[in-house]
């Protein structure tokens, strides 16, 4: 997999480094540099082979998307700011996506997406395209665990964190449920009640309020039963 050099150009310590952070979670992308305007990033764009600029629009002197109308088109270019209003603005200078701060990393992986369809690849797999293969890196106990698709059994939420169960472990994770399930909505995986998502391969057997995960049982939502009931018989 080809990696993809990013570039951040940023005035707000504090909002950068949460992109910084997020960059380092996502395997094929590498961070190359900060810049806190665009005076320094066009220096680093002549020096160094950058791919994607995570661009601030709120920049000193000159906007970001005044910088924007300056630049090749070969760059994938992702606007960040507080205000909704650039919103157009920025997608008539062909930016790949748009992200409100403060940035969900469930919201950045879409934009990185976004990316990776250009570039015809898919955010966090390795080498091979098969979902067995496919995994995320999630933040745990101060370090970044693997966690492979094909292995989580559900998920719970907790409030503001989740508890990832796969392989007969437990990872608890800083994610709300409904951003998480955001993230796995392009793979197995389905709601199926406020508090539960779970990996449809790992279903045994269900009734009207219950899901069968072998010996696990998940109690089926009311408001969820329906649309449940349709993708296990579609399996």
């Amino acid at each position: 997999m080809r990696i993809l050099n990013c570039l951040i150009v940023e005035d707000e310590h504090l909002a950068a480094d949460v992109i910084k952070d997020y960059i380092s979670q996502v395997p094929g992308l590498r961070l190359r540099s900060v810049c806190p305007d665009i005076f320094s990033a066009n220096e680093v764009l002549r020096e160094e082979k950058t791919d994607i600029i995570f661009l601030d629009i709120n920049l000193p002197k000159v906007s970001g998307l005044d910088f924007m109308k300056t630049l090749s088109s070969r760059y994938h270019i992702i606007l960040t700011t507080a205000y909704h209003q650039y919103a157009i603005d920025g997608f008539d200078l062909n930016a790949v996506d748009y992200l409100l701060k403060p940035i969900e990393f469930s919201r950045f992986l879409q934009a990185i997406n976004k990316v990776y369809e250009k570039e015809g690849k898919t955010v966090e797999k390795n080498t091979t395209s098969t979902t067995d293969n496919k995994f995320y890196f999630f933040n745990t106990d101060k370090k970044k665990v693997k966690v492979y698709v094909s292995d989580i059994d559900y998920i719970e939420s907790l409030k503001d964190y989740v508890s990832i169960h796969a392989n007969n472990k437990k990872i608890i994770t800083k994610f709300q449920i409904g951003e998480i399930d955001k993230l796995l909505e392009e793979d197995t995986f389905i709601r199926i009640h406020r508090s539960f998502i779970i990996n449809i391969s790992k279903v045994t057997a269900y009734n009207a309020t219950e899901i069968e995960l072998g010996e696990i049982s998940l109690p089926l939502g009311r408001t969820y039963k329906e649309m449940v009931e349709r993708r296990l018989k579609n399996k």
